[in-house]
């Protein structure tokens, strides 16, 4: 059977069913393509992964309707730490001191999960495909046909635009000969739950080294998300470690700011690789989310800017279909990739940059390194734009950002 959509979005993950959402009722059909069956996660566990959200992240869900329903989990971020082991200096960043009730949040990614299926099944115009796959994609000039297989078979749709949030690995990008850029920092991150000994009342901490960076991010009844970075060569060791020897260690890393840490959770570890899209768009295509660009998670910024990413382009395929126009136009793709430069180009060199600049232990880089600190803790111009950036306002900010749809 073949289907006609104006907008087809492979990938069902946290990007590509918000860009659904966003699209939801603004008079276009849209068809969502998702890997695995539609599942709510209902059961909470002490060393879940949990994602920092920005505050124009906060924003933009409570502007789709989502927020609402996961806020009771989300545990508000007030204030940042930012300091480099063995070194004088520290950026303090605080929501007050910005006239906001909060920088932004940290919220268990199951939650949000649960929080993006709920508002899904209340869009009313969405084709959802689930769990289903794109096999192959045949672009022509009006129209991108593709082939999807799933539960009930094999199908083909015609889309007037393809979005390619389908991640890292994509298969839109490579069938649109998209190629990449990839950058392998020779790290692991290791994410898992601790206790630690003070509350960290809203307070993220962010602390660098020469081992390179890590965080801990507040979370309900005192716990803490542990981000943790390391050296390939020693991550299995160090993940294999007994939890005693793995909370010394972590303690080494993360000093003593939040006291004596306990209770390590289940421990998982990534490989930290930048991967970059040569373009955003091909004909009749476009890539957001982690499709169009994964990043050192350094300061949580992935999903931040893919979400960013998504509702840019939902912005622009809205305005379109109200003029009556064509979601899938040389023209609006080409507005979208430059819309997207200023905020992308920044958070890769900004992500990049400081990974490079603040975990590296050449000698001539402390002083630096410590005047800048100070120089943006003290200097308030320097301060105020620091926390607009990590609050993910970068560039002209979406309607979304602000709070409502366009």
């Amino acid at each position: 059977m073949d289907t006609d959509v104006d907008v087809l979005i492979a990938g069902g993950g946290l990007v590509g069913s918000s860009l659904a959402i966003a699209l939801d009722g603004c008079g276009l059909s849209v068809a969502l393509i998702e890997a695995a069956a539609p599942r709510a996660d209902a059961q909470p566990s002490y060393d879940e992964r949990n994602l920092a959200l920005a505050r124009a992240s906060v924003n933009a869900l409570t502007a789709l309707g989502v927020w609402p329903r996961v806020a009771a989990r989300a545990t508000p971020i007030r204030r940042v730490h930012v300091s480099r082991a063995g070194e004088f200096g520290a950026l303090r960043l605080d929501a007050a001191s910005q006239c906001v009730d909060a920088l932004g949040a940290v919220l268990p990614a199951r939650e949000l999960g649960n929080g993006l299926l709920q508002q899904l099944e209340q869009c009313t115009t969405l084709v959802r495909r689930a769990p289903a796959t794109v096999e192959a994609l045949t672009p022509s000039a009006d129209r991108v046909a593709l082939r999807i297989a799933g539960a009930h078979g094999v199908e083909t749709l015609r889309a007037r635009l393809v979005v390619g949030a389908d991640g890292t690995a994509s298969f839109v990008r490579g069938a649109c000969g998209i190629g990449t850029r990839t950058l392998d920092y020779g790290q692991t991150l290791i994410v898992t739950t601790v206790t630690p000994e003070r509350a960290l009342d809203g307070c993220a901490i962010e602390r660098f080294s020469d081992s390179g960076p890590v965080a801990l991010l507040p979370l309900t009844e005192r716990r803490a998300g542990l981000v943790l970075s390391v050296a390939n060569d020693e991550a299995q060791a160090i993940a294999a470690m007994d939890d005693a020897a793995f909370v010394a260690y972590a303690q080494t890393r993360v000093g003593w700011r939040a006291g004596r840490l306990a209770r390590p959770g289940r421990r998982q570890a990534h490989a930290i690789r930048r991967v970059l899209a040569d373009t955003l768009v091909a004909p009749r295509a476009v890539l957001v989310g982690n499709a169009a660009q994964t990043i050192h998670p350094i300061g949580a910024q992935g999903f931040n800017l893919g979400l960013r990413d998504a509702l840019t382009l939902a912005e622009r395929v809205i305005a379109a279909a109200r003029a009556g126009g064509d979601p899938g136009a040389p023209e609006l793709l080409a507005g979208y990739a430059a819309a997207r430069q200023e905020d992308r180009d920044g958070t890769l060199a900004f992500s990049d940059g400081l990974v490079r600049l603040a975990c590296n232990p050449a000698s001539p880089l402390r002083p630096l390194r410590t005047l800048g600190l100070v120089l943006m803790d003290t200097f308030t111009p320097l301060k105020s734009a620091a926390a607009r950036r990590g609050m993910g306002f970068r560039g002209t900010p979406t309607a979304y950002a602000l709070g409502r749809r366009p």
